[in-house]
């Protein structure tokens, strides 16, 4: 066994005082405005007006980091810090600034007096910066505004990082969430030949923001059976005195570190690994406000909920407070760290790491810096052959899978596909020709499609998914996540974190672009039919809307070859998030690859050979849709139409990438508003057939001169377990619908088709009354294509 070296009390001492400096700095943060080094006493000016923060978390924080910079010293480690309790941001600010790094990236805030002055004046203050650990602060691929990410992406970040150690800290308030109470499983995904480690590091102070913790409150013995349980070798470092403190984690910390090294390399020498190895973790009990004030006007503060955020409060208006304060900070000595410019003295400032190895200064945090290019492979082997529109029967969804088995072939430690066990039930199913899913516990021997070193990573838990995929990302990495369009809603408030992130991240020049996070939704609301109401919701696409308009992307592809071509674009782009809708059930065809390219790069167009309108003609009406059943409804509309009314003037619009309806103002890729009017026409009749909720047109399109003329039919939260056709009766997205609300838009149409109305209504009776009686769609819907002899070329215009 590797003998544990112990720490001497000149270590400790200078351990110590660096921790001292970390917690000075963050308390300054939360209080002062001006007087950083107490070089005079503390005046009501010197605070500032509105104290924002949270300390309770943040001395634990500070005595985590100055023994991981001890680590990467001794170990010469690649090492990020993951800041669970993001609301400890004071203390990453402080470590950063006392390493050096956030002066390199910021050089108005100096390492001196001066610059000291401006770190505490800018955090939490208007103009300055976030009191999180958000974009802004070096080091950081977690915010923890939102609790419960913080483990997740530690693994999305080792994962094709041999060498890297993510370093993770979790609250015990963050441990109560359900996102972070899955993530533990994260090991049973993690191959030690291949990835890197994550040290877990279980931050027990025992309060929330007003309560105790459930872990806190929890005995060893209990948490001990709990985290073998999930897999884990827990280490515990508990107490209040700090010398005690500082050897016994500097002591667990080399024992867990020796457990990561002894089990990489028994993995790396080529030992075939038949178990999960029992990874190291740490439990740390600490007091909250740890080094705080004890008590504040006779109430209990240290190691209660009181710490959690601003402890002494009104120290400008309150003397006895002012004066707590002013005792508070002093008693950390900052003559014995700082030298008289107000730089860290130099015995100091040799126990950070230099260079990327300090954990602000890491490329594995700013993973833009390690991106590589994506190579993928060429579309056309994988197009589908499209002679005419709607000859061909195709799933879209296995043509991309296809096209994803090429991408893992030319990419094999920089692309990874996640999904909470839908790969096959998304017909992706031809990735597995090249790789397999992630398996590290016991294989059997009829397992299919299980391995060790496999790259799809399934877990039946979206928020692992998207967790694993944001810190993949944000590493350097290019992935995609596909699952049901229904429940991609459970990582709604992930989403918002991300896109809050990327928001942030690209206003500021250090952080390197990272690829884009890219949705694939399948199995969506127009084919749910066989589980019913349940899954049967296509409103995420509304929710991504609301974010800012240089970040989302919405894309409805009507088949095969736009989805390939949408799909390759999105893997292409960075700082984004791309939300792709596609089907997977066997559907009509309708573009060849070259028009399909074209279709796409445009976002939106004219299919002249689906309508009858002649060059220089006006339309009488536009049919327009988005998504591969509403374009299916809608031409078969038309079909219908052109019977019924061959003098109609149809024309057709699809429309591929949603958000280019809005505005050039709105969106960078909105239309002007004479390209507009190209498509739409300034004041005709536009039925639109939608995948969504119609109301996400409406609210795309309210400032367009046509708007009025919109009439959008879309999910109405109509729903059950019925056939393919029946849920777009029941929606009134169907074909009989759509043409009867382009004869009664049509002005010209009024009073004069009232027998084709019927008609019209009599075959939705029809259908009701055969859906019901044989239990599957009638024969004329079922064997509708679309008549290729109405339209030659398959060119948009």
């Amino acid at each position: 066994m590797t003998q544990i070296s112990s720490l001497s009390d000149h270590e400790v001492h200078l351990l110590d005082r660096y921790w001292r400096a970390a917690n000075y700095l963050s308390v300054g943060q939360i209080y002062l405005m001006d007087n950083p080094l107490l070089r005079e006493p503390l005046r009501p000016e010197h605070i500032k007006p509105r104290l924002l923060g949270h300390w309770g978390t943040t001395p634990g924080l500070n005595f985590i980091y100055v023994h991981l910079n001890r680590a990467i010293r001794q170990r010469d480690l690649d090492m990020i810090y993951i800041c669970g309790p993001g609301h400890g941001g004071p203390g990453m600010v402080a470590n950063t600034w006392l390493e050096g790094s956030y002066s390199e990236i910021y050089p108005q805030i100096s390492q001196n007096a001066e610059g000291m002055k401006k770190l505490f004046r800018q955090f939490s203050f208007p103009g300055g910066i976030p009191s999180h650990a958000a974009p802004e602060t070096p080091g950081s691929i977690n915010e923890g505004g939102e609790l419960g990410y913080s483990l997740s992406h530690a693994f999305g970040a080792v994962f094709d990082n041999p060498s890297l150690i993510a370093a993770c800290v979790i609250g015990d308030g963050e441990a109560e969430t359900g996102p972070l109470a899955s993530s533990w499983h994260g090991i049973k995904f993690l191959n030690a030949a291949r990835d890197g480690a994550v040290l877990p590091i279980l931050h027990l102070n025992g309060y929330k923001i007003a309560n105790p913790t459930l872990l806190g409150r929890t005995s060893d013995d209990d948490l001990q059976q709990l985290f073998r349980g999930y897999g884990y070798e827990p280490l515990f470092v508990s107490g209040h005195e700090p010398a005690r403190m500082h050897r016994q984690m500097a002591e667990t910390l080399e024992r867990a570190l020796n457990s990561i090294r002894d089990y990489q390399q028994q993995a790396r020498s080529g030992n075939a690994q038949t178990t999960v190895p029992r990874w190291p973790m740490i439990i740390l009990r600490s007091p909250k406000g740890w080094t705080g004030p004890q008590t504040v006007d006779g109430k209990k503060v240290e190691d209660f909920w009181r710490a959690h955020q601003v402890p002494v409060s009104s120290c400008r208006e309150n003397d006895e407070h002012r004066q707590l304060l002013e005792d508070w900070m002093r008693s950390y000595q900052p003559d014995d760290l700082f030298d008289e410019l107000g730089q860290l003295k130099t015995e100091l400032q040799a126990l950070a790491p230099v260079g990327d190895k300090r954990m602000g200064a890491s490329p594995w945090a700013n993973g833009g810096r390690l991106r590589r290019d994506l190579v993928t492979p060429e579309l056309h082997h994988y197009a589908v052959d499209v002679a005419s529109p709607g000859e061909t029967q195709a799933e879209s969804t296995a043509a991309l899978g296809a096209y994803l088995a090429g991408i893992f072939e030319h990419n094999r430690d920089n692309f990874r596909l996640f999904g909470p066990d839908e790969t096959a039930s998304n017909r992706l199913s031809k990735v597995f020709d090249v790789t397999n899913r992630t398996w590290q516990e016991p294989l059997k021997p009829y397992d299919e499609q299980l391995a060790r070193d496999g790259r799809v990573m399934e877990i039946l838990s979206e928020h692992q998914c998207q967790g694993w995929l944001e810190g993949y990302l944000l590493t350097g990495r290019h992935g995609l996540f596909n699952c049901y369009e229904a429940f991609i809603h459970i990582v709604d408030s992930m989403f918002n974190q991300h896109a809050k992130w990327l928001k942030v991240s690209r206003s500021l020049p250090w952080r390197a672009p990272i690829s884009s996070l890219n949705y694939l939704l399948s199995s969506h609301v127009w084919r749910q039919d066989h589980n019913g109401y349940s899954h049967q919701d296509p409103g995420f696409i509304d929710h991504v809307a609301n974010k800012k308009a240089d970040v989302v992307r919405i894309y409805l592809p009507p088949d095969a070859n736009t989805l390939l071509c949408v799909a390759d674009h999105c893997l292409k782009t960075w700082d984004r998030i791309n939300v792709i809708v596609a089907g997977k059930q066997p559907a009509p065809q309708w573009l060849n690859l070259d028009d399909a390219a074209k279709h796409c790069a445009a976002g939106m167009g004219i299919w002249s050979w689906a309508g009858n309108v002649q060059q220089n003609e006006t339309p009488d009406v536009v049919m327009a849709c988005a998504g591969d059943v509403p374009t299916m409804e809608t031409l078969a509309a038309v079909d219908l139409l052109r019977n019924y009314l061959p003098k109609l003037r149809i024309q057709v619009v699809n429309v591929v990438d949603v958000m280019a309806l809005q505005t050039q103002d709105q969106h960078p890729h909105g239309l002007s508003e004479e390209a507009f009017e190209a498509i739409f026409t300034a004041d005709k009749p536009v039925i639109f057939a939608f995948h969504g909720y119609p109301s996400l047109i409406h609210r795309l399109t309210y400032q367009r001169n046509n708007h009025r003329h919109f009439h959008v039919h879309g999910f109405m939260e109509e729903g059950t377990t019925t056939t393919p056709f029946d849920m777009t009766v029941l929606n009134e997205l169907d074909r009989f619908h759509l043409a009867q609300e382009a004869i009664l838009r049509v002005p010209s149409l009024q009073g004069k088709a009232d027998d084709i109305l019927e008609d019209l209504a009599q075959k939705i009776a029809a259908h009701h009354q055969y859906v019901r009686e044989y239990g599957e769609d009638l024969p004329e819907v079922q064997n509708w294509k679309w008549p290729s002899q109405q339209g030659e070329g398959n060119v948009p215009e």
